[in-house]
């Protein structure tokens, strides 16, 4: 088991929310947030995920209020915002910090000192591939889109 699949995180519903089911699996963990201007991402990343989840993919969206306050919502608000506007049906975590002194365990494994690709979260929808064996193999800039072909090429190749 590696340490991406041993964590455990809260869901949207208050449910614990365990990795250790996308053991085997490609992930894309996303910061994700409803009053941003990236946030119509939503509708690629659920496109994504509806194209790859029979071949063992998944997307994992992370709801942060770190940025200018963009998630300012309570659970049950932003999983009725993302189900409404964008249909979204992947999985999504409780809110959780990505950065500073209370970043998230998985964020720490993502991102902090030790990291394949180290360094702050620099917005909302900044994207990390994790690999079936829970290694991180990339990072995409809030900006790449989810279905920019550099994405959609490292999917297909962690897939293989």
């Amino acid at each position: 088991m590696s340490a991406f699949h041993d964590l455990k995180l809260q869901a949207l519903d208050g449910k614990e929310l365990s990795l250790a089911p996308f053991k085997g699996q490609v992930v894309l963990v996303v910061n994700v947030a409803s009053k941003c201007g990236l946030t119509p991402q939503y509708a690629a990343l659920e496109n994504l995920y509806q194209q790859y989840k029979g071949k063992g993919f998944n997307v994992l969206g992370l709801p942060c209020n770190q940025f200018a306050g963009q998630e300012p919502g309570s659970e049950a608000e932003i999983a009725e915002f993302c189900s409404l506007n964008y249909g979204v049906s992947f999985p999504l975590g409780s809110k959780l910090e990505v950065n500073g002194p209370h970043r998230h365990a998985l964020y720490r494994l993502l991102a902090g000192e030790g990291a394949e690709f180290p360094g702050d979260i620099t917005w909302n929808f900044e994207k990390f591939l994790v690999g079936k064996d829970g290694r991180v193999l990339a990072r995409f800039s809030p900006r790449t889109a989810p279905d920019d072909p550099t994405v959609v090429q490292a999917i297909e190749k962690a897939l293989a």
